[in-house]
């Protein structure tokens, strides 16, 4: 099973801003706890790169990607650091060359025809819609998708516990991102209880719409 195919089963990628290196295990076995096995570091702190690396190396389980992936170095750096794939919040193709080249899956943000067109040449068929809740959420995401057919989307961005069942279900999501599962706040405070009892009601929200 190739790692697109996980995520779509998975269905949550959770969007998680480390500003404490020593915060990252706990974090990745707190959404481990609650049956998520995705996490998306944001390369928005100077810590990033070491926590990336942290979870890499001490939570096997866990598939450690990087977000907020603005250049080509990031993309490189993050890599290096043992990320196991890319988002970006635009459309960068050379970000995109280097991961198709280097064989990393990589979601590129897409919210207009013309990105979403420059990634389905690049031959990739998930594409990050962010941010959701600004572009029209999953009524501007399906009219997108009864166009590009061969594309799924990845929202982010206003997505959270309570409209979470509404994206899930549709066969033109291949996840939703968010950082409602593990805010700044919670990490901050150590609760990492309460990041596992999030993750595990989402996951319980994911298992009953795609049952239903």
């Amino acid at each position: 099973m190739d790692f697109f195919e996980k995520v779509s089963q998975a269905k949550i990628v959770p969007v998680v801003v480390i500003e404490d290196a020593a915060d990252a295990i706990p974090c990745a076995r707190a959404l481990l706890a609650g049956g998520i096995s995705f996490m998306e570091i944001t390369m928005r702190t100077s810590c990033a790169l070491d926590a990336i690396r942290q979870v890499k190396e001490n939570v096997p389980e866990m598939t450690v990607g990087a977000g907020t992936v603005l250049s080509l170095d990031n993309a490189r750096d993050a890599v290096a650091a043992g990320a196991s794939f890319i988002v970006s919040p635009g459309f960068c193709a050379e970000v995109v060359d280097y991961c198709i080249g280097e064989d990393i899956p990589v979601v590129p943000g897409c919210v207009t025809p013309t990105e979403i067109t420059a990634a389905v040449n690049k031959g990739l068929t998930v594409v990050k819609f962010f941010p959701a809740s600004v572009y029209g959420g999953r009524k501007a995401v399906k009219e997108l998708a009864s166009v590009f057919r061969m594309v799924k989307f990845l929202p982010t961005g206003g997505i959270n516990q309570d409209n979470l069942a509404e994206y899930v279900n549709e066969p033109y999501i291949a996840a939703v991102g968010g950082s409602w599962l593990c805010p700044a706040k919670l990490i901050a405070s150590h609760d990492f209880d309460e990041i596992t009892k999030r993750s595990y009601e989402a996951v319980r929200i994911v298992r009953e719409e795609i049952s239903l």
